[in-house]
């Protein structure tokens, strides 16, 4: 292999996504897209080519690429109501799939989980990036989500009603390429839906979660409230979306220690998306004054902030496993919003360590990508950043990428080498 694809990244220290301790002065050599080896220190002696490209990054962490395993890429996350963006042309939804995913990537997120787009949009951008026309992360897409008929996210195309017609959807996915299924077990924020209610019934459920082991795929299941959870879990899931306990239209909440019990047993991981009520409180308090309906609004949502909050709080205490995903494009929700997704974490009483795991090696592990990304060690895609600081003792540091690396692909801002440097090297300060 040419030394030109080799490359030599230095750091102050190194989380290695695991939950291990820092190690310090770590050298990271990259040959072609893959991680060839991590160390402590200057590294074995002659382990890369002299004129391998050098990356020193003094005064920085660096830590596997991110990953945010919820996300809507067709949505733009400006508050554009659900029902009006989907009436865009597809050829308009994969441009705004495209915008999206760069501004994933220029933030430090080298992976994302799609957990729902329309019709085939989502399957196009990939093919797109496969094909060079794109710069994205990589992508981990379900296609269209199964729902029933009218249920949450209907426009997106994936209507079914019974075991057969979920069958069959299953298989119609997994032959346009996706990657995972994802069901909708209770209604959602989707207009004539009803969130604190149960959708598909557990046997439709085990339906289509039994077509999709059948095939080698794995199923995410959407659910707001401890119904709809409780089939998920009898179904056998892979994945729980948010895993709320709504119970009503004002946002109320009662937590079911025994459905949260079940879901620890079965060891089935919740993915959080506490930012979408968090950036939704923010965008309904700023106008002021508020009309009573506003004003209504606002405090529903604050409902919904706390009690997901306490949720995802005592979820960890009954000894669920929490995976990091932000619902980036619903509502209000960028697609940079997977620092904030981890400080709620921390505010739900996670360390900060935990949140880091949880959004890189718990996250692929959870996804089933763990052979493929989210740890820094020998064989893994070369996916890493680098940020200034120490995000164990501050997560905000996250928020300051110096450094993006996607399969060996380099995107920094950096300045040029001081003189006396290696020639192919460059320093950031």
């Amino acid at each position: 292999m040419p030394s030109s694809t080799w490359q030599v990244v230095r750091a102050a220290r190194l989380l290695d996504g695991t939950g291990a301790p820092p190690v310090d002065s770590p050298v990271v050599v990259v040959r072609g897209e893959r991680i060839h080896g991590v160390y402590a220190g200057a590294g074995p002696e002659g382990l890369w080519p002299p004129d391998a490209a050098v990356l020193d990054l003094p005064g920085h962490t660096l830590l596997p690429g991110l990953i945010d395993a919820h996300v809507h890429l067709v949505l733009p996350g400006d508050g554009t109501p659900f029902e009006t963006i989907v009436r865009e042309p597809d050829g308009v939804l994969v441009a705004i799939a495209c915008r999206n995913a760069q501004a994933a990537l220029r933030s430090g997120i080298t992976t994302l989980r799609d957990c729902g787009g329309m019709r085939d949009t989502t399957l196009d951008l990939r093919r797109a990036r496969r094909l060079g026309y794109a710069e994205c992360p990589r992508l981990h897409l379900c296609g269209r989500p199964l729902t029933i008929t009218g249920g949450h996210c209907w426009y997106f195309g994936g209507e079914a009603d019974g075991p057969d017609a979920l069958r069959r959807q299953v298989r119609g996915l997994l032959k346009a390429g996706a990657d995972y299924i994802k069901i909708m077990a209770s209604g959602g924020g989707t207009l004539g839906t009803i969130p604190w209610r149960a959708s598909y019934s557990a046997d439709e459920l085990r339906a289509a979660v039994d077509e999709a082991h059948r095939l080698g795929r794995r199923a995410g299941i959407h659910s707001l409230c401890a119904e709809a959870t409780s089939n998920a879990v009898a179904a056998g899931a892979d994945q729980i979306e948010h895993a709320s306990f709504l119970v009503d239209a004002t946002g109320r909440q009662e937590w079911d220690p025994r459905v949260a019990d079940a879901i620890a047993r079965a060891g089935i991981p919740v993915t959080t998306t506490l930012a979408v009520a968090h950036y939704v409180v923010d965008a309904l308090a700023q106008p002021a004054p508020r009309t009573p309906e506003a004003q209504s609004a606002l405090d529903r949502w604050r409902r919904m902030r706390d009690g997901n909050l306490d949720n995802v709080r005592r979820l960890r205490a009954a000894g669920v496993r929490l995976v990091a995903g932000t619902d980036a494009g619903w509502r209000h929700t960028p697609f940079d919003a997977l620092v904030t997704e981890m400080e709620l974490l921390r505010e739900a009483g996670a360390s900060a360590t935990e949140a880091i795991v949880a959004a890189t090696s718990g996250a692929a592990a959870a996804i089933g990508i763990g052979d493929e990304t989210g740890t820094l060690r020998e064989g893994m895609a070369a996916d890493l950043i680098a940020v200034p600081g120490d995000p164990l003792a501050d997560l905000g540091v996250l928020r300051q990428v110096t450094m993006v690396m996607h399969e060996g692909a380099v995107m920094a801002r950096a300045t040029p080498a001081s003189a006396g440097t290696a020639p192919k090297s460059l320093r950031c300060d």
